[in-house]
């Protein structure tokens, strides 16, 4: 039976690279963004590579728009058995600049969405004895930097509930996998000014996809837990 995979945050960068990626190497997939506008013109592209795909819009830092969004996909391409939580933002700046709003704001979309995701496909996973959960963190979980407060402290969030969820469900043959790249070339480096790497010399959003459908390629009895990408010659 041909496996589902569900994407988020798909819409560009990691999360687009991704979703064809894993289109190519077999599944059905699910994904989702906040903008409808924008899932349509992913879902025409899929389609056009010959990806059987289906997606819904939704802001996975809610609760309501979660449950809809898992539900229409299921309807459509039947249970998650791959679960890529990959939307996230990144609001540089001097902690002194960062506002109120701009921490939540990143919580939301970093690591709340993680777990309002995860906690509408896990439980299928766990009946059907089989799965993954890849969550998409990053090398600032485990260094920080100036002018990352926000953005290194939910990444740092993102590793400790991998960690944590894989001791959970491990002996249940589901898998969980943290993915930690550096900087990779996608809108998110560009809209910021306080990382300035070579541009010519980062990863690509290919890169990081390869390494998720690699890291899953495995056999079920194997799981990296923890993957670093990072450029070889930055």
């Amino acid at each position: 039976m041909t496996p589902t995979a569900l994407v988020t945050g798909a819409t560009e960068g990691i999360g687009r690279a991704t979703a064809f990626a894993l289109g190519r190497a077999g599944y059905r997939v699910g994904v989702c963004a906040r903008t409808p506008t924008r899932i349509r013109e992913l879902l025409g592209d899929l389609q056009a590579a010959g990806i059987t795909a289906h997606g819904h819009p939704a802001d996975v830092g809610l609760e309501a728009d979660v449950n809809g969004m898992v539900a229409e996909v299921t309807r459509v391409l039947g249970p998650v058995d791959v679960l890529v939580n990959n939307a996230g933002i990144a609001l540089l700046k001097p902690f002194d600049q960062l506002t109120l709003d701009e921490w939540d704001t990143t919580m939301a979309t970093n690591l709340r969405s993680l777990y309002l995701v995860t906690r509408a496909v896990l439980p299928g996973m766990r009946t059907r004895g089989h799965g993954a959960v890849v969550n998409i963190a990053s090398l600032a979980g485990r260094n920080g930097f100036a002018g990352g407060t926000a953005y290194c402290a939910s990444k740092h969030a993102v590793l400790g509930f991998s960690r944590a969820l894989m001791a959970e469900v491990r002996k249940e043959n589901v898998r969980v996998i943290a993915v930690c790249p550096g900087s990779v070339d996608t809108t998110l480096i560009h809209k910021q000014a306080v990382l300035t790497p070579n541009l010519a010399k980062i990863l690509k959003p290919e890169d990081v996809a390869d390494t998720v459908v690699a890291a899953l390629a495995l056999p079920e009895r194997a799981l990296v837990s923890e993957v670093d990408v990072r450029p070889t010659n930055p």
